[in-house]
């Protein structure tokens, strides 16, 4: 076992409870630093509760209060903006009585604090990337995100572990470290480590819809822009016109992307749909138990293919078959998952292929669902993710404490 080490985690989205996306690696992430008997010192926007979320965890929080951070905050790109300068002087200013020996930094906007800091304090850093940021807006309209100015976002993003010669990276699929190794970072120096879900949160299910219901394709998450675009709402239209009983269940806050979609959605003749709205992580696996297919109908994008994509995982967890567009990352490790069936980046092969698993009988998917499960859960749940991606940190920062 490694020496123990003082750990500064730094994060741009509140530590807890989760959000949703890659806010919830962080919880296990740090759970398992602390288990391993590191310090860990979260530096993160201000959340209620906090003495009692930091006695949970065995952690020290470090607040950013300047202005409230979140998903859902207003104002959020600019603010994502604006927060590494004061993350980094926050940071700084702890070191000044705390001598950290690992700096790790969750998502794209705490590494440029990381990446300043490292030059400050001359503190080894290991970056996490659970997605490229940046990359999910090509598929934003125009006028909210010109291409020239998406194009420069994102080499910034990618060159930001080359620009501060930070001392590691874990990358959220292989798909992104081929994008890192082609910008000139060091293969040796990145840990594929994906993106995990909670085996207890979604276990297999033990019973099917009962024959005769109306089907339920369902979806949750974020909702983000590039969540619903044209793909889904063709799917939508073709699945509808060809079975009208269909009903489409969006698990997750009515954002403006869904609304926007929901609002279009209604001009389809039959459409039937359930949005009630935010579901608590752990009561999501209840609106899945009930489905009849998942589905992930992302718009192709560069953020979009370096994406490990949680939601596929907790459908094949779950027994759920699925439907998802040919993300390279995701495509790579279930493209022989007999529970999932990849359409081209086309709202009516999507449609298609929801229509493929509604009129297979139950009899040809059933019996794979239990080794699929099996699967993911011995590969996927964050226990193991998390693990691999801890001892790869304490190897960084061990290095780094030995050099000194």
């Amino acid at each position: 076992m490694p020496s123990q080490l003082r750990i500064a985690f730094l994060t741009h989205e509140p530590f807890y409870p989760p959000s949703g996306g890659g806010s919830a690696e962080a919880v296990y992430l740090v759970q398992e630093m602390a288990r391993r008997g590191h310090a860990v010192h979260v530096f993160g926007p201000k959340i209620p509760d906090a003495d009692s979320v930091a006695k949970k965890f065995g952690v020290t929080l470090h607040p950013f209060e300047k202005w409230e951070m979140g998903r859902y905050a207003k104002l959020r790109n600019f603010k994502y903006v604006a927060y590494p300068f004061f993350l980094e002087r926050l940071v700084a200013d702890v070191a000044h009585k705390i001598k950290f020996e690992l700096l790790f930094s969750q998502h794209a906007i705490s590494a440029v604090a990381a990446g300043k800091l490292k030059r400050i304090l001359g503190v080894p850093v290991v970056m996490n990337f659970p997605d490229l940021l940046t990359g999910f807006m090509e598929t934003w309209p125009s006028y909210v995100a010109p291409k020239p100015l998406v194009r420069a976002l994102m080499r910034y993003e990618m060159s930001l572990p080359v620009r501060y010669d930070v001392d590691g990276v874990c990358a959220i699929s292989d798909e992104f470290a081929d994008r890192l190794v082609a910008r000139g970072y060091p293969r040796a120096n990145i840990c594929p480590i994906y993106y995990g879900y909670d085996a207890q949160m979604f276990p297999l299910r033990t019973q099917l819809p009962p024959p005769g219901q109306p089907p339920v394709v369902v979806m949750h998450g974020s909702f983000d822009a590039h969540h619903l675009g044209q793909i889904a709402f063709d799917a939508v239209k073709f699945v509808t016109a060809k079975k009208p009983q269909t009903i489409f269940r969006f698990v997750g806050r009515r954002t403006a992307g869904l609304e926007k979609f929901l609002q279009r959605a209604q001009t389809i003749p039959g459409f039937k749909c359930e949005a009630a709205g935010f579901t608590p992580y752990a009561e999501v696996a209840t609106q899945l138990v009930s489905a009849s297919v998942g589905i992930v109908p992302y718009e192709e994008s560069a953020g979009t293919h370096c994406a490990f994509v949680a939601k596929i995982v907790e459908y094949v967890a779950s027994g759920l078959p699925t439907v998802c567009t040919p993300l390279k990352s995701v495509q790579s490790y279930f493209k022989n998952d007999p529970l999932v069936k990849f359409s081209k980046f086309d709202g009516e092969d999507f449609g298609g292929k929801i229509l493929a698993w509604l009129d297979e009988p139950v009899s040809h998917w059933q019996p794979h669902a239990a080794a699929s499960a099996a699967r993911v859960k011995a590969e996927l749940d964050w226990q193991p993710l998390c693990r691999k991606a801890v001892a790869f940190a304490e190897q960084v920062g061990s290095a780094g404490k030995s050099a000194r």
